[in-house]
């Protein structure tokens, strides 16, 4: 209530003057202005700022030990985003040079085309394999030594040697009789029996072979 008056006024919401209001007389003072712009902006104080940084640093804790991997906080005009290492772009890995190839500065020459093998008009049927000869008959009917692998029969043990033995000859069992060669091994073949020698039924140097009868020799 100012002095000097004796009319009350209210001041409304928007700043106008109750209509019902109607002073008497005037007054001098002057009369006040209500200012319609907001108050101003806080500054920023330095407690503020170090309030600030510790929340941000509890943020940064807080992402750490858990299982983020972006916080964005947004407040006001004020933004904060803490993203962890793995969310950042990987970059790239350099490409691998590749050695480069250099084609040789010279033509190599070209290899003649080999000629055609000559066709033979008729092509000759192989030989046959020689056959050992057919084993000579026992005269006698005693049983004969027969010979246990296929080879070439040797009466000696080198050419130009005696032979082993001959027809009429007194042998012992175990007593070499002659060599069988096979497979370039030289194998003794040794009497069965003792007696005396009354045939012999292969001949010197001739291919042998299994069960062919060699001796026969009388108990």
């Amino acid at each position: 209530m100012l002095s000097g008056s004796s009319v009350d006024f209210k001041v409304a919401v928007d700043g106008s003057f109750n209509a019902g209001a109607t002073p008497s007389t005037k007054s001098d003072a002057p009369t006040p202005k209500v200012s319609s712009e907001s108050s101003p902006a806080v500054l920023a104080t330095e407690e503020s700022i170090s309030e600030f940084i510790s929340q941000v640093s509890s943020l940064v804790k807080l992402v750490d030990s858990r299982d983020i991997v972006e916080l964005q906080l947004k407040q006001l005009d004020c933004e904060v985003v803490i993203r962890k290492k793995e969310a950042l772009p990987q970059p790239l890995p350099p490409p691998i040079p590749t050695p480069a190839v250099h084609a040789p500065a010279y033509a190599l020459p070209a290899s003649p085309a080999p000629a055609p093998a000559p066709v033979p008009a008729s092509s000759p049927a192989p030989a046959a394999a020689p056959s050992p000869p057919a084993a000579k008959s026992a005269k006698s009917s005693l049983p004969p030594l027969k010979c246990p692998m296929a080879g070439t029969f040797y009466r000696s043990s080198a050419p130009g040697e005696p032979p082993f033995v001959k027809v009429g000859d007194k042998v012992q069992k175990g007593q070499v009789l002659c060599i069988i060669e096979a497979m370039k091994l030289m194998n003794e073949i040794e009497a069965d029996q003792s007696g005396t020698l009354v045939e012999i039924l292969a001949d010197d140097g001739k291919p042998v072979s299994v069960d062919m009868p060699l001796f026969v020799i009388q108990p």
